[in-house]
């Protein structure tokens, strides 16, 4: 069975996103934080994302050419929908197709993602949006939080663990620092 990680950024105080659902903040000038984050990325055998985030993502990474496209565009991709969805036509750029081809998951989140980790393959990473990233934490579905924390704190902001019913349990597996002041943290529930 594959684990299911979130691979979030966050900052230090908390949030993964302003109240307005930007993110601009997140987006630091540090390469060796960048590299590591692509690196992560092609480590998924799926992304995994709620219907915002895809349309927002399908509409930018086929023809992005930063050093994030590939494994953006190269991987395969689900999205979780509960209302009418309408996949991109596949674009003529290459990395397109994942895109266009992404299993529409419509039924239960707990059901969906157990039927997605049974599946042979490579971790799956999931990317949010903050609604998307608290169901999948109150519904206790996240073998592993990767947290790359930007030294940035907002003072107000959208969380991911605010629909907790309990105190979740950490346990840290690794820390990384970054020259740019981000820190890398993994961990698992304890």
């Amino acid at each position: 069975m594959r684990d299911l990680i979130l691979k979030m950024s966050i900052s230090v105080d908390g949030f993964v996103s302003d109240l307005d659902g930007g993110n601009r903040w997140m987006f630091g000038a540090d390469p060796e934080a960048k590299t590591w984050s692509v690196a992560t990325l092609w480590t998924a055998g799926l992304h995994i994302m709620g219907r915002r985030t895809f349309g927002a993502m399908a509409g930018h990474w086929p023809t992005a050419t930063d050093m994030f496209a590939p494994p953006m565009n190269d991987i395969p991709k689900a999205v979780f929908a509960r209302h009418d969805l309408k996949l991109p036509e596949t674009p003529q750029q290459a990395g397109g197709d994942s895109w266009a081809d992404a299993y529409v998951a419509r039924g239960h989140l707990a059901d969906e993602i157990a039927m997605l980790k049974a599946q042979p393959g490579k971790p799956i990473i999931a990317h949010g949006g903050v609604g998307f990233a608290r169901s999948l934490v109150a519904h206790g579905l996240v073998d592993q939080f990767i947290l790359l924390v930007i030294p940035v704190a907002l003072g107000t902001g959208l969380p991911i663990f605010s629909d907790l019913a309990a105190p979740l349990r950490l346990r840290l597996i690794e820390s990384k620092a970054f020259p740019g002041g981000a820190v890398a943290q993994t961990y698992r529930p304890a």
